[in-house]
């Protein structure tokens, strides 16, 4: 096999487990609360937590990639991204399975730049580059499509410990390969500092956001923990814009977000990160709470699309992609997952018919999810210089992060405010519909508006 076709399977792999460890722990969740007895509000912790550190740290992983070599940050990252598997599967209280859930996203956010990074760098062809580019991200949308269904059956029939736990033997072959296969790190990767204190201060920024936002619903109990964080999380950002515009060698630089591409891109990150990861929950929900089937029925349910995405990936998305530039490709795929949340909210008023609810997990964890990300992950990146890919990357990351974050908070919260007799209720869905027309309208907005500047163009020539 090509040396070079070698690099871009090991990136894979690290983006797939990072990626499968956010969907799988949703089917695993009631084997979690029961072993400990707690509630859902502890127990959804553990995604919260993934999602604060992965997004909260994915810019600093960006730079140190660029800025100290992509390869010992991939190895840093995938090596605490294995030892942390290893002890929440061994966790034997919920603080400590807490503690290592948390750990994980660092990890996670050292793997996923340093991984885009380098294979950016090894395929440095327009076409060769989009298209290695287009089979790393569908891995990603694989690891996220896989995760529900793997998560149920694991969790039957082995236990949720190892859900975390399978993740060591791929991450320790991935890890030997990765040290004897990946290029040398290039001297000049060092020469550069790191901003350290913006990188603290948009980690900070992102966590109290993100849990004054998620912790929302408890503001009369604790008004004053929850006012400070939102108000910590405000200042913390402000002074980072500051900073950012007055520092020689700034963590973000903000001339980067001139690029429309990047800014459109990152902007549907958002939406997708707030509608995969509600869909995530919900489908979880809705197939044991709501339709009463087991975590392993729900997982063998789940399988086909798994492999659909797969298939998606291997077969279809190369094709389209040769029809499609990147942002018609983003609403090709966005339109599956407006399809598959109106689906499920049709479903509802029919008693929640298995074909129905199935079809609308089928275009969104089959179709939608592969073509949304892998489509995004190329157009982030179109208009940016080689030696700022990780941060590039790093951005498209962290949007979808946050967005993930926030988003799920926000469904929750209005969950509480208006309750449902079921347990996935008609504005939980209407939230994911409102997600993905917020992204088709910002996609539809950027081509039409290349397509006005390509017929100026015309006209002036």
């Amino acid at each position: 096999m090509d040396r070079r076709n070698i690099i871009l399977i090991l990136a894979s792999a690290g983006t797939f487990v990072e990626a499968l460890d956010i969907a799988i722990i949703n089917l695993t969740i009631p084997s979690i609360q029961k072993q400990f007895s707690i509630g859902t509000d502890t127990v959804q912790w553990l995604q919260t937590l993934y999602v604060l550190f992965f997004g909260g740290f994915l810019i600093i992983g960006g730079k140190l990639s660029d800025q100290i070599g992509r390869k010992k940050i991939f190895l840093s990252g995938a090596l605490v991204f294995m030892l942390t598997s290893l002890g929440a599967g061994l966790s034997s209280d919920f603080g400590t399975l807490a503690i290592f859930r948390a750990l994980q996203g660092l990890g996670a956010a050292f793997i996923m730049p340093s991984a885009m990074s380098i294979v950016t760098n090894t395929f440095t062809g327009d076409q060769e580059r989009n298209r290695a580019v287009g089979i790393f991200s569908s891995f990603a949308a694989i690891g996220s499509g896989s995760g529900l269904s793997l998560g149920g059956i694991i969790s039957t029939y082995l236990s949720w410990h190892w859900v975390f736990l399978i993740n060591v033997p791929i991450l320790v072959l991935t890890l030997i390969l990765a040290y004897y296969y990946l290029p040398k790190d290039e001297s000049s990767e060092k020469s550069q500092k790191t901003d350290l204190l913006s990188g603290i201060l948009l980690v900070s920024g992102l966590l109290s956001l993100t849990y004054g936002t998620h912790e929302l619903i408890h503001i009369k109990e604790h008004p004053l923990i929850i006012t400070s964080s939102l108000i910590m999380a405000v200042l913390f950002l402000t002074t980072l814009f500051y900073r950012l515009k007055s520092a020689t060698q700034p963590l973000i630089d903000l001339s980067l977000l001139k690029r429309t591409s990047l800014k459109i891109s990152s902007i549907a990150f958002v939406a997708l990160g707030a509608f995969f990861i509600g869909f995530l929950f919900l489908i979880s929900l809705m197939l044991q709470k709501d339709m009463g089937h087991s975590a392993a029925e729900a997982g063998l349910m789940l399988v086909p699309f798994s492999v659909m995405s797969a298939l998606v990936a291997k077969f279809v998305l190369p094709h389209i992609s040769k029809r499609l530039n990147s942002a018609q490709m983003a609403i090709f795929g966005w339109s599956f997952m407006l399809s598959g949340a109106l689906a499920l909210l049709i479903s509802i008023y029919f008693g929640h018919p298995l074909a129905v609810v199935l079809l609308g997990a089928a275009c969104i964890s089959g179709i939608g999810m592969t073509f949304c990300f892998t489509a995004l992950s190329v157009l982030g990146i179109q208009d940016v210089k080689s030696s700022e890919y990780g941060v590039a990357a790093s951005l498209g990351s962290t949007s979808y992060f946050l967005g993930a974050g926030i988003g799920l908070s926000f469904m929750t919260l209005m969950s509480q405010l208006y309750p449902s007799e079921l347990a996935v209720g008609n504005l939980s869905l209407l939230i994911l519909i409102a997600y993905s027309l917020s992204a088709l309208g910002i996609l539809a907005y950027f081509i039409i508006k290349n397509l006005k500047m390509k017929n100026v163009k015309v006209i002036i020539e």
